[in-house]
C-alpha cells in the first residue's frame, strides 16, 4: 500500500473541475488511487512515494490551472471568500447603471455608455473565467466556465457590432450573466462550507494546552508538545487534553461532546478518559496514552474527512453525465443558433439569444454536488451524534439492510456476566468446584472466565498458578490440579475427551431454560460440578430489536452458547431466529450462508472474534465500547454504545439517500427542462414565452443553491431518543 497525502485544492468552480483533477491524478505514474471533491475542496491520493512528492501534485494542478493549499490553513479559503465578495460588490455596482440604462433610460450614445461599463464586467470581472477557460481548453477539457465566456463573449462582441452597424443590443445580458454567477459563485461557496461545519466543531474541541507534572513540578505547556506517558494534571472545568488512564483522583466527565451520551460518567483510578471531554467536578491526575493523531478526536476527526471524502455509488452515475455535459450542450447550442437562423429563418437576434441562454442556463455544478453534498451532511450529523460512518457508500448502503445480526456477549448483553448458581458433585462442595474453575481460568480472559474470577475473590478463595493453560476456541480451557488434567468447558469440551455428560443433562438443562450459560467443571476424567452463569441483557436491546422489526428488518442473535440457553435470551429479547454454538472462526461464514440466500446482512458485534463477520457483512456496525480491531474493521462505529444508535444510522441513512434522490431529480429535472426552453421550444406555441440569458443566469446559480440548501436540511435530523 503506497503513501496517503491529503490534498486541499483551491480555484475549482465546478464539479466538472473536480473530475478533470481526478482523472489527470489518476494518468500519474505512481499513482494507485485519487479521489478529489468539489464540495470540501480537497483530494486524497494514494502513491508510490518513490516515483512522486507533492510538488509533483502541485505542478499538475497549476498545469490545470488551480493552487494546492496548506490543508492545516484556512487561509487560502478566506482569501477566496474575500476575493468572491470584493468582485461580487464591484459587479454589482457596474451592473446596476447598465440594467437602468437598458431598460429605464433613454439618453443620448446610451450603447457607448453600456459599452464602457459592459467592458469593465466582461474583461475585469470576469477575467477569471477567461482564464479558467483557457487552461481547461490548452489541458483538453471543458468545464462550465467555458459555458460562461462562450455565452457572454458571444452576447458583448454582437452588441459592439449593433452598437458600429445599428440594431438591438444586450450588453445587459452579459453583464448580468457575469454578475449573477460571480455572486452565486460566492453563495456556493459559503453554502459549502456549511456542508462541513461537524469537522469544524470536532476540530474547536480540542484542548489548547495540557498541564503537565514533572520532576514535581507543575507546566503548562501547548497540546502538541504532550508525549505519551507524560502525568497530566486536569482540574475541575477543564477539558481532558488527550486520551489517557486516571492513575490518581476521582470524578464525573462530560463525554456528551465525543460520545453524545448526556449523563456524566464516573472516573476512577484505572478508568480510561478522552480527549476534549469535560472534567466536572473532581481533580484527576491521568498518564497519557493516545496523544496527537492517535488520540480518539484525530482518530474521528481523520475518519469523518475521509469518509466525506470517498464517493457514494449513486455519484458514479452522475460524474459520467456531468463528464460529457459540456460538449453536449455546446453541441444544443450550434443546433439552436443552426435551426432557427438557418432552418426557420429567424432574425440572428433571436437566434443568438437562443443559443446564450442554452450556454447560460445549462449547469453540471447541481449534477456534481447533489450527491457530495448530501453525503458530507449526512456523515456530519451522524459524528455530531456518535454515529460514525466510514464512508458514503456504507451511508447509502445502509438504508438497503433487511437483515441484522447481533452477537449476544457484549452487544445485547452487557458482557459482564456473574455467576448465579454452582451445582457439585462427587463430594465436592461448591467452593471446590468454583476454586477449581478459577485455577483453569486464571489467565483466560474471556468473559465466562472472568466472571469465575470475580466470584473465587467475593469469596476470598485463593486461587494457585497452574502449569498449564491452554485455551480451546469455542469450547473451553485445559488446565491440571494435583498431577490431573482439569477441563472447564462446554459439552463440546467434554465430548471430544470423551467425558460422560449424561448423568448430568437434568441440571444442565434447568440452568440453560433459564438462560443461563454452564459451565462444566471436569477433573482427572469426572465430572466434578456445574457453574451457572447469566449475563445482563442491555438497557436498550429489547427497544432497538423492537423498533427494528417495525421497520421490516430480519433480526438475528448470533452466539456461541448451545441452542437452549440462546433461545432463552433471544426470547427475552424478541428474537425468534437464533444462531447458536457458532464457533468464532465461523460466525463470518454464518453471515456468508444469509446473503447466498439474497439477504443484504448488516452485523453488530463489539469484539475480536466478530471482526471476520463485521468485514463479511455488507455493513458491519461496530460498538464504541468494543476492541479497536472490531471498531477498525466496522463500516460504522457506535461511539456512544448505544444499541438506538442501530436504527438511528438506519434513520439517517434513510434520510441522506432520500436528499440524494431529491438532490439527482431536481438537477435532472432542472436541466431537461431548462435547456429546451432556452432553445426556445415554446417558441412556437407561445410567441412572447422565451428565456432571456439573464433569466438563464439566475436560473442556473438557483439550481446551485437549491441542491446546496435541500443538503443543508438534513442538519434537522434528530435521533428520536
Amino acid at each position: 500500500m503506497g503513501k496517503k497525502e491529503e490534498l486541499k485544492i483551491s480555484g475549482m468552480h465546478c464539479a466538472s473541475c473536480a473530475l478533470n483533477i481526478e482523472k489527470s491524478f489518476k494518468k500519474m505514474d505512481g499513482v494507485s488511487d485519487a479521489i478529489v471533491s468539489f464540495p470540501t475542496e480537497e483530494a486524497i491520493v494514494e502513491f508510490d512515494p518513490k516515483k512522486l512528492n507533492k510538488k509533483d501534485f502541485q505542478k499538475t494542478v497549476e498545469k490545470l490551472g488551480y493552487k494546492i493549499i496548506n490543508s492545516g490553513k484556512t487561509d487560502g479559503v478566506n482569501r477566496e471568500i474575500k476575493k468572491l465578495k470584493y468582485l461580487s460588490i464591484i459587479s454589482i455596482i457596474l451592473t446596476i447603471p447598465v440594467i437602468s440604462l437598458s431598460m429605464f433610460f433613454d439618453v443620448p450614445g446610451e450603447e457607448y455608455l453600456l459599452l464602457i461599463f459592459t467592458t469593465g464586467i466582461q474583461f475585469g470581472i470576469g477575467w477569471m473565467f477567461y482564464q479558467s477557460s483557457w487552461k481547461a481548453l490548452r489541458n483538453k477539457y471543458m468545464n462550465m466556465d467555458v459555458l460562461v465566456v462562450l455565452s457572454t463573449t458571444v452576447a458583448y462582441f454582437y452588441s459592439i457590432f449593433a452598437t458600429i452597424y445599428g440594431g438591438m443590443v444586450f450588453y445587459e445580458a452579459s453583464a448580468t450573466i457575469i454578475a449573477t454567477i460571480t455572486v452565486g459563485r460566492l453563495m456556493e461557496t459559503l453554502s459549502k462550507g456549511r456542508t462541513s461545519d461537524a469537522i469544524k466543531k470536532l476540530i474547536k474541541l480540542q484542548a489548547k494546552t495540557a498541564r503537565i507534572i514533572k520532576n514535581g513540578k507543575e507546566l503548562e505547556i501547548p497540546i502538541e508538545e504532550v508525549k505519551k506517558n507524560d502525568l497530566i494534571l486536569i482540574k475541575p472545568g477543564e477539558k481532558i487534553p488527550v486520551d489517557g488512564i486516571v492513575i490518581d483522583g476521582y470524578s464525573s466527565v462530560d463525554e456528551s461532546m465525543i460520545t453524545g451520551e448526556s449523563i456524566p460518567i464516573e472516573k476512577k483510578v484505572g478508568d480510561e478518559v478522552i480527549g476534549a471531554t469535560l472534567n466536572r467536578n473532581g481533580m484527576l491526575r491521568i498518564k497519557a496514552t493516545k496523544v496527537g493523531a492517535e488520540s480518539t478526536l484525530s482518530q474521528i476527526i481523520k475518519l469523518v474527512k475521509e469518509a466525506q471524502q470517498s464517493k457514494a455509488p449513486m455519484q458514479r452515475i452522475a460524474d459520467k453525465v456531468v463528464t460529457y455535459f459540456v460538449p453536449v450542450v455546446l453541441l444544443i447550442s450550434l443546433i439552436t443558433f443552426s435551426v432557427w437562423y438557418l432552418i426557420v429563418g429567424e432574425t440572428l437576434l433571436f437566434a443568438i439569444t437562443a443559443t446564450v441562454s442554452v450556454l447560460v442556463v445549462a449547469c453540471p455544478c447541481a449534477m456534481g454536488i447533489a450527491t457530495p453534498t448530501a453525503v458530507m451532511v449526512g456523515l456530519g450529523k451522524g459524528a455530531e451524534n456518535g454515529i460514525l460512518i466510514k464512508g458514503g457508500e456504507y451511508l447509502e448502503r445502509v438504508h438497503s439492510l433487511d437483515s441484522i445480526v447481533f452477537d449476544k456477549t457484549g452487544t445485547l448483553t452487557k458482557g459482564k456476566p456473574s455467576v448465579t448458581d454452582i451445582v457439585s458433585f462427587r463430594n465436592k462442595n461448591d467452593d471446590k468446584v468454583l476454586k477449581l474453575a478459577a485455577i483453569a481460568e486464571k489467565n483466560s480472559e474471556h468473559p465466562l472466565g472472568e466472571a469465575i474470577i470475580r466470584k473465587s475473590e467475593e469469596k476470598k478463595i485463593k486461587i494457585p498458578n497452574s502449569k498449564i493453560f491452554e485455551i480451546i476456541p469455542g469450547h473451553g480451557v485445559l488446565s491440571e490440579y494435583n498431577d490431573e488434567d482439569l477441563f472447564v468447558g462446554n459439552r463440546k469440551l467434554m465430548n471430544d475427551r470423551n467425558i460422560e455428560t449424561k448423568d448430568i443433562e437434568k441440571d444442565i438443562k434447568k440452568l440453560e431454560n433459564q438462560g443461563k450459560t454452564t459451565v462444566i467443571v471436569a477433573l482427572g476424567g469426572k465430572i466434578v460440578g456445574i457453574i451457572g452463569i447469566a449475563d445482563t441483557i442491555k438497557d436498550h436491546s429489547k427497544e432497538t430489536i423492537e423498533n427494528l422489526k417495525k421497520m421490516g428488518l430480519g433480526i438475528f442473535m448470533i452466539t456461541g452458547d448451545n441452542e437452549r440457553t440462546a433461545k432463552a435470551i433471544a426470547k427475552k429479547l424478541g428474537i425468534d431466529k437464533v444462531l447458536s454454538e457458532v464457533l468464532p472462526q465461523d460466525k463470518a461464514q454464518k453471515i456468508q450462508e444469509l446473503q447466498s440466500q439474497g439477504k443484504i446482512v448488516g452485523m453488530v458485534g463489539d469484539g475480536i472474534n466478530d471482526s471476520p463477520a463485521l468485514a463479511q457483512a455488507d455493513v458491519g456496525i461496530a460498538l464504541g465500547s468494543g476492541t479497536d480491531v472490531a471498531i477498525e474493521t466496522g463500516h460504522i462505529v457506535l461511539i456512544k454504545d448505544d444499541l438506538r444508535d442501530v436504527v438511528s444510522s438506519i434513520k439517517l441513512s434513510k434520510k441522506t439517500f432520500s436528499k440524494i434522490k431529491q438532490n439527482l431529480f431536481w438537477a435532472f429535472f432542472y436541466n431537461i427542462v431548462m435547456i429546451p426552453l432556452a432553445a426556445g421550444a415554446l417558441y412556437p406555441i407561445f410567441h412572447t414565452l422565451t428565456l432571456s440569458p439573464m433569466i438563464a443566469a439566475g436560473a442556473m446559480v438557483l439550481s446551485d443553491i437549491t441542491v446546496v440548501g435541500n443538503s443543508l436540511l438534513l442538519k434537522r435530523f434528530d435521533k428520536g431518543y
